[in-house]
């Protein structure tokens, strides 16, 4: 079987470094390791759209923001295929089959989809007299429309997110209940999640648990460096470290999180050299007598050290956008291709291929004789 990579992201906004060490870093490393015989990222417009549908240019706008984003970190249109969603209408025809496979209290106990409910304000209960929006059924149903993009594309592997773990199990439901309802169709995918723990849920710069850009707490990909100074200069430590002199905490401290995910010892020979290792910085730390301003700068030193090249692979793109933009559209012919071949075999398993040269001279034949002899 062949190994394929599917993954994406929404062009909601710019990517942040939450996106880069939780999946984007890794697709490029796999991208280059040469070990999957296809690698396709997905720019999931029509999955924002469902809770943007008001909003249409912004999603607009922010495509090109993902694709500079992806192409800056690395990714290579010559080893992976990038494309937009909603180019790919097979996906949509895939997601209305597949939605006959779920029932509402499945997805209903879908944590991510909790989560993303509670995170956009939505209004469970329309009855509750509130004043906050319902749930669109196109957000109730993306772990769906996701199945279908994974897949559309047979994915064995899909790198994304601790957040997204909940929606790969999904997928596999789906993939499990059609083989044994149809036909052995459907690949199940693998998720592949960070080695580094840390790196599947970056906390934002004020520490709360998830990185996002309606909290404003996140640092991006395109920020410049003076922008991902003062960022990195107002993040949240710990409260309990107040004089210099006081024990610090580490766990729970948004910096050494920062460190755990983007730090490596060859930081500490080029930009503090004082110490030798990160678990030495820390026990330093614990034990008083280190500023926090000093980890702080030296944080600010190991992020502009890895966004320093990304800012110039993007500034180069800028300079091309024409480019970009073609890159997306033949990226698009190719994945549709690819979901086409799928949806055929789907619609076959599923015997509603109904006008395919065989199947329908088959059919005729078999209705033909069925009432010929009334």
């Amino acid at each position: 079987m062949a190994k394929i990579i599917l993954t994406g992201d929404r062009p909601t906004g710019r990517l942040h470094i939450g996106h880069y060490v939780g999946s984007l870093r890794r697709r490029v490393e796999l991208q280059n390791s040469g070990e999957f015989d296809k690698i396709y990222i997905m720019i999931a417009d029509a999955q924002a759209l469902t809770d943007n549908a008001d909003n249409p240019e912004k999603v607009r706008q922010n495509i090109i923001e993902v694709a500079l984003d992806y192409m800056s970190a690395g990714l290579d249109p010559s080893r992976s295929t990038l494309f937009i969603q909603s180019q790919i209408s097979e996906l949509t025809e895939l997601t209305f089959y597949y939605m006959d496979l779920v029932t509402v209290q499945r997805l209903q106990r879908n944590p991510t989809v909790k989560q993303e409910i509670l995170l956009r304000g939505f209004a469970e209960n329309n009855d509750a007299g509130e004043n906050r929006p319902g749930i669109p059924v196109g957000f109730f149903c993306y772990p769906i429309s996701q199945a279908a993009d994974i897949t559309a594309f047979k994915a064995t592997t899909v790198p994304v997110g601790e957040d997204q773990e909940p929606m790969i199990e999904q997928t596999r439901e789906i993939v499990r209940k059609f083989n044994s309802v149809y036909a052995p169709v459907l690949v199940e995918p693998e998720i592949l999640l960070p080695d580094n723990c840390v790196c599947r849920r970056l906390p934002g710069t004020d520490g709360k648990a998830k990185m996002s850009k309606s909290l404003c707490n996140c640092i991006y990909l395109a920020d410049s460096e003076d922008e991902v100074r003062k960022k990195v200069m107002g993040m949240y430590t710990d409260p309990l470290h107040v004089q210099v002199s006081d024990p610090g905490h580490v766990e729970g401290n948004t910096v050494f999180t920062y460190l755990d995910a983007f730090c490596h010892p060859g930081h500490f020979a080029e930009f503090w050299p004082e110490y030798a290792s990160l678990d030495e910085l820390k026990d330093h730390y614990r034990r008083g007598g280190l500023g926090d301003v000093k980890i702080k700068k030296f944080l600010n030193s190991v992020l502009q050290a890895e966004l320093a090249p990304i800012r110039e692979r993007r500034k180069e793109l800028e300079k091309d956008i024409p480019y970009v933009y073609e890159v997306l559209r033949k990226g698009s012919e190719q994945a549709r291709e690819v979901a086409a071949q799928t949806l055929s075999e789907v619609k076959r398993a599923m015997r509603i291929n109904y006008f395919d040269a065989d199947v329908l001279a088959s059919l005729t034949a078999e209705q033909s004789e069925k009432y010929s002899d009334r």
